[in-house]
């Protein structure tokens, strides 16, 4: 099992990483979420996420991620223990909610059940007519050709493969590629989906006059 663990404490993840690794579980840690939020879409089992992170908070790391189409269980482990803040995670998009201090004999179990209950239920490979993508390994196909994309082109063609009948708003789709607080252009997007149709096919992505784009397989 690979695990991401999101959290701003250098020894408190250093202790848990060890705890991790002598059940035989590798975990990788980062202090923050904004180097977190692309990070992980690279194929964790599971990802740990404490909310009181600097910058960009656990619950919106949390939200982008979802938006972006990321699958893989997320454990919110943290100080904070309220239950209107359980109640706020799972809303958010977690599946598991830990209060810290918390023993590595149910932090470990905790993360073998996410990974159960997701075994096999994960959609890796997402296809609408000749376009095909898998999720896991990050390659894309059109009629059975690899095509090569970078990582906003993936995530773009991710976020129309993921709903192929939605118009996606300029707005929806900066969601999609961005953090909340990074600073944001509209026309980035109008540049991107220029690039993609270059690589799918112009007639693939069609524009919506006054709202945004459409996939067309």
């Amino acid at each position: 099992m690979r695990i991401l663990m999101i959290e701003d404490e250098p020894e408190l993840a250093r202790r848990t990483i060890a705890s991790l690794a002598r059940a035989g579980i590798t975990a990788e840690w980062l202090p923050n979420a904004e180097d977190a939020a692309d990070f992980a879409e690279q194929g964790f089992n599971v990802v740990i996420v404490d909310l009181g992170l600097p910058g960009m908070g656990g619950l919106d790391l949390v939200r982008l991620l979802r938006r972006r189409g990321l699958a893989v269980p997320i454990l919110i482990l943290t100080a904070r223990g309220s239950w209107e803040e359980k109640v706020e995670g799972l809303n958010a998009g977690a599946d598991d909610f830990l209060v810290k201090p918390v023993r590595a004999e149910e932090l470990i179990a905790r993360l073998h059940a996410l990974a159960r209950r997701t075994a096999g239920h994960l959609v890796a490979r997402l296809e609408e007519g000749p376009l095909a993508l898998d999720t896991g390994t990050r390659e894309a196909w059109l009629a059975g050709t690899p095509i090569e994309l970078t990582p906003n082109e993936f995530r773009l063609l991710r976020a129309f493969l993921l709903e192929p009948k939605r118009t996606l708003s300029r707005d929806a789709i900066l969601d999609r590629l961005y953090a909340l607080e990074a600073e944001r252009d509209p026309n980035t997007v109008e540049v991107l989906v220029g690039r993609l149709r270059r690589k799918i096919g112009r007639q693939r992505i069609a524009t919506v006059r006054g709202f945004g784009y459409r996939l067309i397989p």
